[in-house]
């Protein structure tokens, strides 16, 4: 689970208000383009403005399609908003529109209907220091996300892209989170080509067969959780009968996670012992060949009663580096397949659920390779309840055990790797959720807690919903370990604080 950055333009030192005015300037530009692209399509036809449910268990906040029972609802704000108050624009019923006032309408209303977004900004900043990095700002940005939809007979085109201003890196950035089109061939089939949002298991922020990409830099240092899920560039096929659903999912290029490399977070580097940052990022060499180095990951699930199966299967690559090359001195991504199932279902007064998977280091099944990812059998179990009105909780336990461990520790005949791993890593999570002031009000905490690394990671929250369209929140990633080098404890440096404001419509 280590994190990796996008691909970035370097710009020369930027003013605050230069990027503003550039990301106003490409808002207003791509809104126009797709608008005038929209107004040439055929009307949307009846029936064509829903998705089937065809993404599985959902993950929490945001990141699926729908929600599981355990997750907070979508992020406030992103619903449409009341109708216009009077002397705003076309006359109402001021009796019925007294209550709904709410700023920034005026201008809304004015958007077509098929535009939706949002704009936002973040900041957050580290709460202590950190030797390998040169500003204690660990996020500043300004960003407007714009989303479209386009409906004709039998097929939906989605778009859904994001346009910011970096203040760390002190660049400008497009992220094309969705660029989708869905044909429905029969009412039991469905094609999804293109750049989109991949999500797959039952754990909640917890991933065994969820083999598509993540964005493990922007989970760490305060983006929405929406931006854990990185895009895959994929072809998904869907066939869904009483008998078993089935989703093939084909990647022709690989996709790794966004890990961590150094560049905006540090990490503890076992090859030197010391900590590293931007002046030291990650080397790597990710496989990247079309047609060659490609994905393949399959779902079969169904209902039984109250009760999803489901069994997966994926053949690719480690989607954070599994393992060192030499020479030259490189991160590598060494072949995997992963065979797992789960089960989720109704247990007493809750919600309960199980995964498994088995990772299969396909270039050092022996374990004998002190270089290669050993392969590990990995086990989730989870519980999620109502605890009391407006409160809801719920609790995961995490295994990592290594297999062939006496082969790897007889592999690391010297600690130039560092310290060895143990052959089992344990990891238990919990997460309460508290909703006040007619539930506009959401209270958080999400922690990780390991016993066998003796690390820990806090994520509290706190999110206001001021109306339809303004939000305001706030919250932290807090680390600590015992150990350097274990996986949270590594980060104890990078421990942050954050607020951010969004404007949706």
């Amino acid at each position: 689970m280590d994190p990796v950055s996008t691909p970035k333009c370097q710009l020369r030192q930027p003013s605050m208000a230069w990027v503003a005015s550039v990301l106003v300037a490409q808002a207003i530009v791509l809104t126009g383009s797709i608008a005038a692209l929209a107004a040439e399509a055929p009307a949307l036809p009846e029936g064509l403005g829903e998705s089937p449910p065809s993404e599985g268990p959902a993950l929490p906040e945001g990141l699926g399609d729908a929600p599981a029972p355990s997750e907070p609802a979508l992020p406030e704000g992103m619903e449409s908003g009341p109708e216009l108050p009077a002397g705003l624009g076309d006359e109402v019923d001021t009796a019925t529109t007294k209550d709904q006032e709410s700023p920034g309408m005026g201008l809304v209303d004015r958007l077509p209907p098929w535009l939706h977004g949002y704009w936002e900004t973040r900041a957050g900043v580290r709460v202590q220091d950190d030797p390998a990095q040169s500003k204690d700002l660990i996020l500043g940005e300004t960003r407007v996300q714009l989303e479209l939809e386009k409906s004709w007979d039998q097929a939906i085109l989605e778009f859904t892209g994001d346009v910011y201003g970096d203040a760390v890196l002190e660049e400008g950035e497009f992220d094309l989170r969705q660029l989708r089109l869905t044909w429905r061939p029969l009412d039991s089939i469905d094609i999804r080509l293109g750049r989109q949002i991949l999500t797959w298991g039952t754990g909640d922020l917890l991933f065994i067969n969820d083999m598509f990409p993540k964005d493990w830099q922007s989970f760490f240092i305060g983006r929405d959780t929406e931006y854990l899920k990185a895009p895959s560039d994929a072809v998904k096929v869907g066939w869904y009968n009483s008998v078993m659903n089935v989703e093939l999912v084909y990647t022709p290029q690989f996709s790794p996670d966004r890990f961590i490399t150094g560049e905006r977070i540090s990490y503890w580097d076992p090859l030197f012992s010391r900590f590293s940052g931007s002046d030291n990022q990650v080397k790597y060499n990710a496989p990247s060949d079309w047609f060659e180095d490609d994905e393949f990951a399959l779902r079969l699930y169904r209902s039984i009663g109250s009760v999803e199966v489901a069994m997966y299967g994926y053949s690719g690559y480690w989607k954070s580096p599994g393992g060192q090359h030499f020479p030259p001195l490189q991160a590598s991504f060494p072949r995997l397949n992963v065979y797992g199932a789960s089960v989720r279902g109704n247990v007493f007064k809750g919600i309960g659920n199980v995964e498994v998977g088995y990772y299969d280091s396909r270039q050092d099944r022996s374990g004998s390779s002190p270089f290669i990812n050993n392969s590990e059998f990995r086990l989730l179990v989870g519980y999620e309840q109502e605890l009391a009105k407006e409160l809801t909780g719920s609790i995961q336990y995490y295994l990592e055990h290594m297999m062939d461990y006496e082969a790897y520790r007889n592999a690391i005949f010297t600690r130039v790797l560092g310290e060895p791993r143990d052959e089992n890593r344990h990891v238990f999570t919990i997460r309460l959720t508290k909703l006040l002031m007619n539930q506009n009000l959401r209270l958080s905490l999400f922690a990780y807690y390991s016993p066998s690394d003796s690390d820990a990671y806090l994520r509290p929250h706190l999110s206001y919903k001021v109306n339809d369209h303004w939000t305001v929140e706030a919250g932290g990633n807090l680390f600590s370990g015992a150990w350097d080098q274990t996986f949270f404890g590594q980060f104890e440096n990078n421990s942050n604080v954050y607020a951010g404001v969004r404007f949706s419509f």
